[in-house]
């Protein structure tokens, strides 16, 4: 009975896998993910959230997202908070903005409104076809050097200085020791393809501090903590302040070209793309992404995305939403890992995010530095977020740069009617709003 719910769920014979396999892709999919687990509270908390209260929206919205995905989408592909966003919420909204968490979470959950809206009405395609290749590099770029800034400068190894406003921390610090030393690792065991890389390289670096007597432990299992602070603690309002348009944006254009090309690639991994290159219910993937968001920010916590590192399950043998299915239950039953997750120092997960901004750099690979009308935008937003922390100060740059340059060069056909209104935009919120 179990089996034939199972197979008419999610067609497990019409895609050639069995439970077994999905199970065991499911396990390798979460845990190459997990690490989200113990980044996302401690990036998070430094915004003045309640990490456990994070922790839990955490775990809750990245089951939410993958039960979405698996049961009604029906694909291998596993969701959570996504890495570079958590970031821009504490260190470009909270910190540097000044506005207040609960205001960002409401900011969150409208971009996961219109992420929502534009599933539904299917723009999503135009919207992704309108923007350049090389601005969508240079962002993906950039994100990657902000969470690498963010990296250095939580393990000391980049400090401020009032001369040159950046410098070189103290190596021989323990928290600058063992952040390289995490780096080191994951970098290693990621090239060697050891399944968990990233999730062995942060515990691996805590339980060291911890014999070394530089880490305490705080136990390893407990019943959740409670998500009160940070349940409907959104601030809906607060979202809606002029300046934090552009915020709404960045949240969304950044989560709609990440969700786009991970299911693109993913799909195209696992051979579940059809004849003519396109994914099927590519509109149920993106409403899945959208509402895990919009929960998300309910719960307390930054915007959910698909990951990338569902393809890891992908190359295992996931090939339905049964893998996804798994991973939710996983990150249900790493609900009781709390005391856990909180004995994970700042520096053991600074590797780690060392290590994600090294993946997310590797875009700069692909831009044409041919051409300088199209390699000029790519650095300028591509440097601009982690030098302004922020992503949104990023992407604006990126666009007013682009759509500059190609009219200066007398490309003005190169320039679409969405980049031209979004580089306007950008402009005007510079001269008059800022």
């Amino acid at each position: 009975m179990l089996n034939r719910l199972i197979e008419n769920q999610f067609k497990l014979a019409e895609h050639q896998t069995d439970v077994k396999t999905e199970v065991i892709a499911g396990l390798t999919t979460f845990l190459t993910m997990a690490y989200i687990i113990f980044v996302n509270p401690s990036i998070l908390s430094e915004a003045g959230m309640d990490y456990g209260a994070v922790f839990v929206a955490t775990c809750l919205a990245a089951a939410l997202g993958c039960l979405i995905m698996g049961l009604w989408a029906n694909y291998p592909i596993a969701q959570a908070p996504g890495m570079g966003l958590n970031a821009f919420f504490t260190y470009g909204v909270v910190l540097g903005m000044g506005y207040s968490w609960e205001a960002a979470l409401g900011a969150v959950f409208f971009s996961g409104f219109a992420f929502f809206l534009l599933s539904i009405f299917r723009i999503r395609e135009w919207i992704i076809n309108s923007i350049p290749l090389s601005l969508r590099l240079g962002i993906a770029a950039g994100i990657g050097l902000f969470l690498a800034m963010i990296a250095l400068q939580n393990a000391g190894i980049v400090v401020a200085n009032p001369a040159t406003y950046v410098a070189l921390g103290d190596l021989s610090e323990p928290a600058a020791l063992y952040a390289l030393l995490g780096f080191f690792v994951i970098t290693a065991l990621a090239y060697l393809r050891i399944t968990g890389a990233v999730m062995i390289g942060i515990l691996g670096v805590t339980v060291l501090a911890m014999l070394l007597g530089h880490n305490e432990f705080g136990g390893l299992v407990s019943m959740p903590p409670s998500i009160g602070p940070t349940l409907m603690a959104l601030d809906l309002a607060g979202a809606l302040d002029v300046a934090m348009l552009s915020v709404i944006f960045a949240f969304l254009f950044v989560d709609l070209f990440d969700t786009s090309g991970t299911l693109i690639g993913v799909a195209h991994k696992g051979g579940l793309l059809d004849k003519d290159g396109k994914l099927p219910r590519i509109g149920r993937a993106m409403m899945a992404d959208s509402g895990a968001s919009m929960a998300g920010a309910v719960l307390g916590t930054s915007t959910t995305t698909s990951y990338i590192e569902s393809t890891a399950g992908i190359v295992s043998g996931g090939r339905t939403g049964l893998t996804a299915v798994v991973v939710a239950v996983l990150f249900l039953i790493s609900l009781f890992f709390a005391p856990l997750a909180g004995s994970i120092p700042a520096y053991a997960t600074a590797g780690a995010l060392l290590y994600v901004a090294v993946l997310m750099a590797g875009s700069l690979s692909h831009a044409n530095w041919d051409d300088p009308t199209d390699a000029a935008p790519v650095l300028i937003a591509a440097l601009a977020m982690p030098l302004t922390f922020s992503i949104a100060e990023g992407i604006a740059l990126g666009f007013i740069s682009y759509a500059a340059i190609k009219t200066l060069s007398g490309r003005f056909r190169d320039l679409n009617p969405a980049v031209i209104v979004l580089a306007l935009l950008f402009a005007a919120k510079f001269l008059f709003l800022d």
